[in-house]
């Protein structure tokens, strides 16, 4: 089966200190090895120190030209759709037509994250869904007119227009049956998250694949991808103990939910178990494969694209 792999762009800087070089360094390797695309998420307010998003895939775009650039997964109804339209539309133009935009709900049961941005929870999902009706008429129509709940457009044009036809791909985000629903009527992909499991992540796919059935839609159009968070390390021990110091750090919510958080989400060890980790991930019905190692990303992207990605394709 045709099989993508991306690799994140480094982003997350828990001691604080950004390193501009090793982003640099690492999407020009990237590129050169043939990774299908380059990806960063999503945090504006947070206690992680952690670069925006978008402005972080404008400097990647002048740093590359070929490989694919996508965000996994915008946080949408905190935003507005007219502005996103805008910088996304520049994006595309800049990079010559490789923007993906993931977009997804955020943390809906959480008033006080939507308080943050002076948006009410209540309203995620008709802000979510209204904003995506705005972002493809300004991307695709020379005139908007729009009279909805939230956003009232008169006349209003966007100007360039993507250079992606008929408009930046969007991959919707989400676990809830409602948001599969969503992407399969109206999304051009749908992309699961790093901290979701392989288990979760086939739930998920069984879902949309009925749902794909009964809205009568080809399976083909509809892509799926899967974050996986992983450590190639020949000594496995050091590779869980590094995963469990940062996941402690990234995600200390998680840990104390779930002990085996990290068992649960991430691949580690040799060549041969990282492989098989990510060949279930495939088999399941990922078409695109966000392999995210979280440190030493040079050597790693080097195991990936030599050793890793070579047997899981031999595997599949």
């Amino acid at each position: 089966m045709p099989i993508d792999f991306g690799f994140p762009i480094p982003q997350v800087f828990l001691d604080g200190r950004p390193d501009l070089d090793l982003v640099r360094r690492t999407l020009a390797l990237g590129e050169r090895l043939g990774f299908h695309s380059a990806w960063v998420q999503d945090q504006v307010a947070g206690d992680v120190s952690l670069h925006e998003s978008l402005t972080l895939l404008s400097y990647a775009a002048a740093l590359t030209t070929r490989v694919r650039l996508g965000v996994s997964v915008l946080v949408f109804p905190i935003r507005n759709p007219v502005h996103v339209a805008k910088v996304v539309s520049t994006l595309d133009n800049l990079s010559a037509g490789r923007m993906i935009l993931g977009i997804g709900l955020g943390h809906v049961m959480a008033p006080d994250f939507f308080r943050t941005y002076g948006v009410d929870n209540r309203e995620a999902v008709r802000r979510f869904n209204e904003g995506v009706r705005v972002l493809k008429s300004l991307w695709t129509e020379p005139v908007t007119n729009f009279a909805g709940e939230f956003y009232q457009l008169q006349r209003a044009g966007m100007w360039p227009k993507p250079v992606q036809k008929p408009h930046v791909p969007l991959w919707f985000g989400g676990q809830h049956p409602d948001a599969l629903r969503r992407a399969v009527r109206h999304a051009d992909g749908y992309t699961c998250a790093g901290p979701n499991t392989t288990d979760e992540f086939a739930g998920f796919v069984g879902q949309i694949r009925q749902f794909l059935d009964e809205e009568g839609r080809d399976p083909a159009t509809l892509p799926l991808s899967k974050r996986v968070y992983l450590a190639i390390d020949d000594d496995e021990a050091r590779a869980k103990r590094r995963l469990d110091e940062f996941f402690a750090s990234r995600y200390p919510w998680q840990i104390q939910r779930n002990p085996d958080f990290v068992a649960d989400i991430c691949v580690w060890g040799r060549t041969a178990r990282v492989a098989a980790g990510l060949a279930r991930v495939a088999r399941i019905g990922a078409s695109t494969i966000i392999t995210n190692p979280l440190w030493d990303f040079e050597e790693q992207l080097e195991a990936l694209a030599s050793e890793v990605i070579p047997a899981v394709r031999a595997l599949l």
